[in-house]
C-alpha cells in the first residue's frame, strides 16, 4: 500500500526546511522566512486541531442560540444576535461558550499565548 504525508507533514516539513536556511538569508530575507514558517505552522495547527475546536464551537453555539446549524450559520446568527442586544453578558452560558471558543483559536493561531489562570505546558 502506497502511503502519502499527511498535509500537516508536509507544512510541518517545508517550515522545517525555510528554518534549516533562514540563517544564511539576507536580515530582510530571514524575516520573511521566519513570517512564512510561522504561516505554515498556524496551517498545521488549523489542519490537526482545527476540526476538533469547531466542533466544540458548534456545540456551544448551538446550545447558546437554542438551534442546530454549521458553523458558518450558528456564527453570524450569534454574532447578529449580540450586536443587536438579544444576547448579552447576562445571556445563560454566552460568556463560557466564547471565552472557550477564543482559547481554543488562540490554541492554533498564538500557541504561545496563555490565558490568564492557564497553567504551563507539559514538559
Amino acid at each position: 500500500m502506497i502511503t502519502h504525508p499527511r498535509t500537516e507533514e508536509l507544512a510541518e516539513a517545508v517550515a522545517a526546511w525555510i528554518d534549516q536556511i533562514r540563517p544564511s538569508l539576507d536580515p530582510r530575507n530571514a524575516f520573511l522566512a521566519r513570517v512564512a514558517a510561522n504561516a505554515l505552522a498556524t496551517v498545521g495547527r488549523e489542519l490537526t486541531l482545527g476540526p476538533a475546536a469547531e466542533a466544540a464551537a458548534v456545540a456551544r453555539m448551538s446550545e447558546v442560540l437554542g438551534r442546530d446549524g454549521d458553523y458558518a450559520g450558528l456564527n453570524e446568527e450569534l454574532c447578529e444576535r449580540i450586536r443587536a442586544g438579544e444576547l448579552m453578558v447576562e445571556t445563560q452560558g454566552l460568556l463560557a461558550a466564547l471565552r472557550v471558543m477564543a482559547t481554543d483559536q488562540l490554541a492554533i493561531d498564538q500557541p504561545s499565548y496563555r490565558p490568564e489562570g492557564t497553567p504551563p505546558p507539559a514538559p
